[in-house]
Formats: C-alpha cells, sequence, structure tokens
C-alpha cells in the first residue's frame, strides 16, 4: 500500500484495507492542515472529520484522542521529513566520512526551510510548551533519534580509523549544533539571506572544523 510504512507505528489499531490506511492518512493530513492554519486549541475534531470526511470513531479508533492525533502527525512528519536524511549506511574504510557529514546537514537545511516545515517546528513548540508528555515524546522520537544514528555512523568511523571519537553521542550533538543558529532563525521567522552556495561553504566549514576536532593527538 502506498505509504504504509508511514503510519503503521503510528496508530493504535492498524488498517487492515486500503481504505482504512487511505482513511488514516486523509485524518493525519487533513488534521495537520487545520493545525496550521487555526491553531491546535482552535480545532475541534468535529472540525477534522468534517474536512477529512469520516466520523470521530476514525479518529478513536486509530488514534486515543486529539492528543494521540497530534502524535501521529508528529511521527507521520517525521518520516517524510527524515525519509531523504537518515538513509541506511554503513561506514566502510573506504567511506568519505567528510562528505557524509556535510550532504546530511544539507539535505537537513533543504528542509528546515521549507515554509510547511518551519511552520510545523512552531506548532510543536507551543505544544510541547503545553504538554509535557507530548514533548518527552516528540524528543524522543525526533532529535533523540537522529542524533543516535549519527552517533553510530560516527563511531562506525572510529572503528575504522576515519577520525577519533571517544564519545560519538556528545559528538552527534555538537554536529547538529552546527545548524543551530539557522533553525532559530527559522523559528522566530527571521528572513535567511544566505543562498544555497553560502550555505554549503559555511556547513564545509564548520564540518571541516568538526573533523579537525576528531583527529587523534
Amino acid at each position: 500500500m502506498q505509504d504504509l510504512i508511514h503510519i503503521e507505528p503510528l496508530t493504535h489499531d492498524q488498517p487492515q484495507t486500503r481504505r482504512g490506511h487511505e482513511r488514516c492518512v486523509a485524518l493525519l493530513e487533513s488534521a495537520t492542515e487545520l493545525f496550521l492554519k487555526r491553531g491546535f486549541d482552535a480545532v475541534s475534531l468535529d472540525d477534522i472529520v468534517n474536512h477529512a470526511g469520516g466520523s470521530k470513531a476514525s479518529i478513536y479508533k486509530y488514534f486515543g484522542n486529539k492528543d494521540g492525533l497530534f502524535k501521529a502527525i508528529c511521527d507521520y512528519r517525521r518520516c517524510l521529513f527524515f525519509k531523504d536524511i537518515c538513509l541506511p549506511f554503513t561506514v566502510s574504510p573506504d567511506t568519505d566520512i567528510r562528505a557524509y557529514l556535510i550532504n546530511t546537514l544539507s539535505d537537513f537545511h533543504q528542509h528546515i526551510v521549507m515554509p510547511e516545515n518551519a511552520a510545523f517546528m512552531r506548532l510543536v513548540l507551543e505544544q510541547t510548551g503545553r504538554n509535557p508528555e507530548i514533548a518527552r515524546y516528540i524528543h524522543e522520537q525526533g532529535p533523540k533519534q537522529i542524533q543516535n544514528t549519527v552517533a553510530e555512523i560516527l563511531n562506525q568511523a572510529h572503528q575504522h580509523g576515519l577520525l577519533y571519537c571517544e564519545n560519538p553521542l556528545f559528538s552527534a550533538q555538537f554536529y547538529f549544533g552546527i545548524l543551530r543558529n539557522l533553525e532559530w532563525r527559522v523559528l522566530m521567522g527571521i528572513t535567511i539571506d544566505e543562498n544555497d552556495q553560502e550555505t554549503i561553504n559555511y556547513i564545509s566549514y564548520c564540518v571541516d572544523r568538526f573533523l579537525d576536532g576528531h583527529q587523534k593527538r
């Protein structure tokens, strides 16, 4: 089924048919559109089913409640966001680790500056302030997961002697800090003046300094 991979882990009761799958996706996409347009608190479950079609029973069946639906939306969009970034990757002695690190941050940059992704990140921040449980869940499934993925790659690079990395998780957190200023500007709605080439130059410079710091002294 098309896009089934994006919703299988997200629902309480897995859809067994193409129609059920399509109903779940329609609810996720309609709720996302309404939340971005009006804000989470201003949208009711009735609004969502009126927009998507179907009934509230489908929301209760697949997502439990409105917060469960929001968590599922975050997971759904995370899958879409990272599908071109966190591709399966195995380090070998011939791996160009510099190119991998530059390309990963470049892809990440391209995704976070997309207007809809930026708007959704703002919505997430708003809701995590309202609900600590959602905040912990989103952190575990989003930032922490991508950091762990890069940490494992850094660990593999260390094992192959491509760099020296005693604490891969700390290094992964440091690595993603390269884009922190850009992320904050996006979240605050500040115009990004740099063109793509200027951003690539900045990322390349920072990755080179990152790698300089991961050479055995």
